[in-house]
């Protein structure tokens, strides 16, 4: 089996790349009409090469600064790159820009070719090379051989393969990259007639098979490989380092736009929020300002957006700063993904960097725990990034994918870094039911915590009689936390430790204790016993006043702490029954109405024994709590209807 790599090619308008490309393939990768016309590439083409055991896909790129942004969506998963420069030209403005791109975008290797070698003499040839070598010093390219060729004569074609054959074996990757998720970012897309629409794009990471399903992104959407083919071979697999052309079912063409991509579905999620380094190009004149326009190139994507300085108001030229950059669409990327930034009318260059974040919330600037936790994302160790990815995830949690895509993790090690994790106390996995759990940072679980005690304590020092609280109030709360499941469980893990004391229904801090003095205790008793004594005619709260003499104003905080303590249940504003009453009227109404029939006002007071003045908010609480349900002047059981089927 060949092993595949993508060649890139870059250099300025008219030194040769597109002639040279072709003088080693037989391929023309000038495919438009207009291209032909002019005599110039104006957008990506492509061609293949074999070199023994190596087969690159060639992606060659537009020269001119007008289709920058061409060469950057075709710059996308190159393994090496071909640097053209013309001895009868030598260095000039886009060599300069593409060769800072190459390096922007995490270039390791490559060879140069010196193009239009039979138009110059062998002086001329020396000082071109001299002046080639001194752009390259401190680049990636720096110790890369310089092969004079001549796309008319053959001369130096020969070499130039072998020396990209060295290339290739120095860089080739070790099979470290099977079973990474597949992705493909789309620069070209187009119809075959009865076939439908067809994308291609390179490789980034993983393989694909014809009938896999996919995720169309930024949309969402789930789409079928109907068919493949690599560089006009169908083929039955494609794989990272390939140049692919997938036939994706049920896909509109006006829909597929340069920039989207294909993923295994549950890997990539669009975001209109990244957090980045970015750096300033050494070249530029002028920092890069808080709060800049940009045109942001990610993957083959190019989108508006501004940034945002994390730890600095700018960022001069040469030099780095943590960031983030707020776009106008959303794009999907991953961590340590490279990107390029040019001014928002398109004329330069000034910048790049790698993701930190894929997915990102706005950060307040230099805030300390955040920015140090930024920066431990750009650290090489796995378990680090890890925390980190875990932390950033708040209250909702991580996923193993979250760990792919946002710290760099291969999908086969997500699960037992995790596991190792949890071990070291740095992850919590909370049951928010039988079959759901949820992975959170230790720091999101004790914050978690912090916040239940800190709404009980308030609620303690509001209600200082009162010896417990309903949970739901308690929880509801927590409401801005977002998931009432979560609160639950931690609320039960509090109980559980005994930090909180409680059940189902009513919850306190487990040192609390209520400040009912020994009168105030005596007061609570008589005034149960009298509501207990009272039935179905219960006292009025103010008839109290006299027994409690200095405590008269404690009287509602005495009745809410008897109703928190499921002693009465409140009826209205000034009328309360003791429970077992409450429970005594709920039997004997449901049994009245039990064969269907409805009652009056007045036979429901005769029932219970009791008065008009309390029989119609008896009967109005009923209605409430969904015991009862009226009609006209007769009240029915409200589950009548579902008792007989009707």
């Amino acid at each position: 089996m060949p092993r595949d790599l993508i060649l890139g090619t870059a250099g300025h308008i008219d030194h040769g790349k597109t002639s040279l490309v072709k003088a080693m393939t037989g391929i023309d990768c000038d495919r438009l009409p207009e291209e032909k016309a002019r005599g110039i590439t104006i957008d990506i083409g492509f061609a293949t090469l074999q070199l023994e055991e190596f087969r690159l896909g060639i992606v060659d790129v537009p020269g001119h600064e007008r289709f920058i942004k061409n060469m950057l969506a075709g710059a996308t998963g190159i393994d090496l790159a071909l640097l053209v420069v013309a001895a009868d030209d030598s260095v000039m403005p886009q060599t300069r820009e593409h060769l800072e791109i190459l390096k922007l975008l995490g270039l390791r290797a490559g060879v140069v070719a010196m193009t239009k070698c039979d138009l110059v003499d062998e002086e001329t040839r020396e000082v071109v090379e001299l002046e080639i070598r001194e752009l390259l010093q401190g680049s990636f390219l720096e110790d890369a051989p310089i092969i004079q060729t001549s796309a008319q004569s053959g001369a130096g074609i020969s070499e130039l393969k072998a020396a990209l054959l060295d290339c290739c074996r120095n860089r080739a990757r070790s099979d470290a990259d099977t079973g990474e998720w597949f992705r493909l970012a789309i620069d070209r897309a187009f119809i075959v007639q009865g076939h439908g629409t067809v994308v291609t794009g390179s490789v980034t990471s993983g393989s694909v098979r014809v009938g896999d399903e996919l995720e169309w992104l930024p949309r969402m959407e789930k789409v079928r490989v109907r068919s493949l083919q690599n560089h006009d071979r169908p083929v039955e697999e494609v794989h990272r380092g390939q140049r692919a052309a997938l036939n994706l079912a049920g896909v509109h063409h006006e829909e597929v736009a340069r920039g989207q991509e294909v993923a295994t579905p549950g890997f990539l999620v669009p975001s209109r929020v990244m957090t980045v380094r970015l750096h300033c190009l050494p070249s530029m004149k002028k920092p890069i300002k808080h709060r800049a326009s940009i045109r942001f190139h990610i993957g083959a994507a190019e989108i508006l957006g501004n940034v945002s300085l994390l730890d600095a108001d700018f960022v001069n030229p040469g030099e780095w700063a943590l960031a983030q950059v707020f776009l106008e669409e959303p794009a999907v990327a991953v961590w340590g993904q490279p990107f390029v930034v040019r001014t928002p009318s398109a004329t330069l260059t000034v910048g790049g960097g790698q993701v930190l974040q894929p997915v990102a919330k706005k950060i307040r600037r230099r805030h300390l725990d955040s920015l140090e936790r930024i920066e431990r994302l750009w650290s090489g160790d796995a378990e680090e990034r890890a925390v980190s990815v875990a932390w950033f995830g708040g209250f909702s949690g991580f996923t193993a994918a979250d760990l792919v895509r946002g710290a760099h993790i291969h999908p086969a090690d997500a699960e037992s870094i995790i596991d190792q994790l949890k071990q070291k106390g740095h992850l919590h996995e909370v049951a928010l039911s039988q079959a759901k759990r949820r992975l959170l940072h230790v720091d999101m679980l004790a914050e978690l915590d912090r916040r239940i005690l800190h709404v009980l304590d308030r609620l303690h020092e509001q209600f200082p009689l009162m010896s417990s609280h309903d949970r739901q109030k308690v929880q509801s709360q927590l409401d801005y936390i977002g998931d009432d499941a979560l609160v639950s469980a931690a609320v039960d893990r509090l109980i559980e430790q005994k930090r909180l004391a409680g059940d189902s229904r009513r919850i306190a801090r487990a040192d609390f204790k209520p400040k009912l003095s020994g009168n105030l205790r005596k007061l609570k008793d008589k005034m149960v016993e009298a509501y207990k004594a009272a039935r179905f005619q219960p006292p009025d709260p103010s008839s109290f006043a006299a027994q409690a003499g200095g405590n008269a104003g404690n009287l509602n905080d005495l009745l809410d702490v008897c109703v928190a303590e499921g002693l009465l249940v409140r009826i209205s504003d000034s009328i309360y029954l003791h429970a077992d009453a409450d429970a005594e009227m709920k039997k004997l109404i449901t049994e009245r109405l039990a064969n269907g029939q409805g009652a009056t006002m007045a036979v429901i007071r005769d029932l219970l024994g009791t008065s008009r003045k309390y029989a119609v908010p008896f009967c109005e609480y009923l209605d409430q709590i969904g015991i009862t349900r009226r009609e006209g002047d007769l009240r029915f059981l409200a589950t009548a209807n579902m008792a007989t089927g009707e």
